[in-house]
């Protein structure tokens, strides 16, 4: 499949954030009246997308909702179970805007500036696409795409990003929980990591190119697998109701709210289970700036930046929302208990 880009659609074409949000309000009006035992409840995937879902598509970039990638993608979209209204899979907090979200970005495989990874995308090829698992699993191989997303049911989950560069979001993500997923492999009782890895193109992502790389390709990543079985992980393929552009990772990616963002790894071609602790990219590049954990603290700072306040974007020269950070990224119920022995100074 392949995906049009932000960098190729004019900024007039970008669906409106009020769009977006009068569709989820819609959605959400009619989960209302379905748990009030409304008496058409076989009818509310198709009144979910009705006018609104109408308008949103109208009002979408072309190639992103108008022209889908395939006819299985499109129907996996057209039935997206809505956010609950409180934490932990909400946040009421103001959304980051669409044009935010897709142009402040980093993704060191399109080059090391915020801007490349929408400016120097658009080549990215995301069909055919396929996730290679491995390891400690009952059911080893190569898996398409499509057989990776059939089997689960989409939903939204709007959650605060925390980069380790001390700026923030809160973004609307469209997938389905990773831990849905783990149980299809079947892990067998030594399989306490899993390892992933970005996918390579040389041609179409120049940053791996360049001769000032600092990275040692595949990016890597890895969780726990408590963490990664957590409720909150989750397996993004969209946000803003519509499908993942390549400079946020498509056509699948990572999401781990209570982690920096380093962590929640994108464009995934490969998994593995594994006995023992996996190599990351940043915590190999520099052990004492990158920790294999990554959680979110306040109380510890990275060499070059504070972590216990944070920058809410967007902003501008006139504009800077400043706001403290918070323990976990503000998940701390739902994740603290995996860390109850742990120095966390020390398992940074």
């Amino acid at each position: 499949m392949l995906i049009k880009k932000p960098s190729d659609i004019p900024p007039s074409e970008i669906t409106p954030e009020s769009v977006y949000r009068a569709r989820r309000e819609f959605m959400r009006g009619g989960a209302a009246l379905l748990a009030g035992g409304a008496l058409f409840s076989s009818m509310a995937p198709s009144m979910a997308f009705g006018q609104q879902g109408d308008a949103l598509k109208a009002a979408a970039p072309p190639g992103l909702t108008r022209t889908p990638p395939a006819a299985w993608w499109e129907e996996k979209f057209e039935d997206i179970r809505p956010a609950p209204s409180e934490e932990p899979l909400y946040t009421a907090e103001a959304l980051t805007p669409y044009q935010d979200v897709t142009r402040y970005n980093n993704f060191y495989e399109f080059g090391m500036d915020k801007s490349d990874p929408s400016n120097r995308s658009s080549a990215f090829q995301t069909d055919p696409w396929s996730i290679e698992v491995e390891g400690e699993v009952a059911r080893p191989g190569t898996y398409h795409l499509e057989d990776i997303l059939k089997p689960h049911d989409l939903e939204e989950r709007v959650y605060r990003l925390r980069c380790v560069e001390a700026w923030s979001m809160v973004i609307p993500w469209i997938g389905f929980p990773l831990a849905d997923l783990i149980k299809r492999f079947e892990p067998t009782s030594r399989a306490r990591y899993v390892e992933f890895e970005t996918v390579i193109q040389s041609d179409t992502m120049p940053g791996i190119r360049s001769p000032f790389a600092i990275v040692d390709w595949p990016y890597r990543e890895g969780l726990r697998m408590d963490e990664a079985m957590n409720e909150l992980t989750f397996l993004a393929v969209g946000l803003y109701g519509s499908f993942l552009p390549a400079q946020n990772g498509a056509p699948i990616r990572l999401v781990v709210p209570w982690k920096y963002g380093f962590k929640s790894i994108k464009s995934i071609v490969r998994m593995n289970f594994r006995e023992t602790q996996p190599n990351t990219t940043w915590n190999d590049l520099q052990a004492n700036e990158y920790g294999f954990y990554a959680n979110v603290n306040p109380e510890v700072h990275h060499p070059r930046w504070r972590q216990d306040m944070e920058r809410r974007l967007p902003q501008t020269l006139f504009s800077r929302r400043v706001i403290p950070t918070r323990l976990f990224n503000g998940y701390e119920e739902q994740v603290a208990h995996m860390y109850k022995d742990m120095d966390l100074a020390r398992y940074y």
